[in-house]
């Protein structure tokens, strides 16, 4: 994993976003602009590299305001994290506490500013997973709690807070129920607007959607040694049917950020259009739906990066030292690029996913 530590000063983590939003700069890798050099352009840019017959994915999911600030019964502050739902009631997560050890169980937190008699709005639960995990059972006693106080749960690579809650969401974000949300962006989609969108119709392109909910494991670097022995993290997704029989007629799947190639990568390995994940795109991974990913610029050690290698080869370390030496903003907020597969991790089997009996409806 050293050699996946490419060196990201802070100076070129952005803190804020563009506006609007396709102005955002796109680096063009070699092959897509009929010339074998890399380009530089805009989002705004993209329909110029579509033509018909391409099918254009996006995660349509959407952000959960998942950072809760509390008090405890003392005065004291306290925070609350939600990950994810534990099974079916939704009054039940996974949640990361501060401070969590100084929390034991059961402990009430109070919603900020709220009266000294108001009840309590959370019960922090026992710990969850390894001690050093960090994660707790909590319970929503206020079930209005999230969408009223809740906050845009932004990477810890961001410390400067964000005025429009709404910029970390995509516009095509589809407004599904606290379970069924992000605790993370897909953040090439945060690039996109409505009229980018129309653009790449005009271009003969097709939008297609699925849902794939990102997890906060998504920031986390890898610690092994080797990109072998890491364990990868899952998630949930879903791949409409409509979805997967638009990408076995198209002729290019234009993909929309890393989560898409998961999303549908995984109903083509495994004839599930939905469930959960644990697919881990690393070295010679056989694509058999993505053309041409459109990504922004990861985390070093991060498996996004080792997404990215698998999907376009060693060509990234190029396009990664253009964009750092021409000032390209990275990570969440920051500029995009636009990579076509390698060929020599490419299966032309991209139908398998769309055959009738590969899709279940659990």
């Amino acid at each position: 994993m050293d050699a996946y530590e490419y060196g990201l000063p802070d100076s070129a983590i952005a803190q804020q976003p563009v506006e609007p939003r396709s102005a955002a700069r796109m680096l063009i890798g070699p092959g897509l602009s009929g010339t074998a050099r890399v380009r530089h352009g805009t989002v705004a840019d993209l329909p110029t590299l579509l033509r018909p017959g391409d099918v254009v994915v996006v995660n349509d999911t959407r952000v959960l305001p998942a950072r809760l600030s509390l008090r405890k019964g003392s005065g004291g502050r306290a925070e609350v994290l939600l990950l994810e739902p534990i099974g079916a009631d939704p009054s039940h997560w996974q949640a990361l506490v501060r401070p969590g050890r100084r929390l034991p169980h059961p402990t009430p937190l109070y919603e900020q500013g709220a009266a000294a008699d108001a009840p309590p709005v959370v019960e922090v639960g026992p710990p969850l997973g390894a001690p050093d995990d960090g994660r707790r059972q909590v319970r929503l006693l206020d079930p209005g709690l999230v969408e009223r106080a809740g906050a845009m749960p932004l990477p810890p690579y961001i410390h400067q807070p964000l005025a429009d809650p709404e910029r970390y969401q995509t516009v095509y974000a589809e407004d599904r129920g606290l379970g069924d949300r992000s605790t993370a962006a897909p953040t090439a989609g945060l690039h996109f607007t409505p009229e980018l969108l129309a653009a790449c119709a005009a271009a003969g392109a097709l939008l297609a959607r699925i849902d794939l909910t990102i997890g906060l494991d998504t920031f986390r670097p890898i610690t092994t040694a080797t990109a072998d022995e890491h364990r990868i993290h899952t998630e949930r997704y879903s791949v409409p049917q409509e979805t997967l029989a638009a990408c076995a007629a198209a002729d290019r799947v234009v993909a929309v950020g890393t989560t898409v190639v998961r999303a549908l990568e995984s109903a083509a390995a495994t004839g599930a259009r939905d469930g959960r994940t644990d697919l881990y795109i690393h070295g010679s991974f056989p694509f058999r739906v993505v053309d041409v990913l459109v990504t922004n610029f990861h985390l070093p050690r991060s498996s996004l990066l080792l997404l990215v290698e698998a999907f376009c080869g060693p060509v990234w370390r190029e396009l990664y030292a253009t964009a750092l030496a021409e000032g390209y903003r990275f990570l969440s907020f920051g500029d995009a690029m636009v990579v076509a597969r390698s060929d020599r991790n490419h299966r032309n089997d991209r139908a398998v996913g769309a055959s009738p009996a590969s899709g279940t409806d659990r």
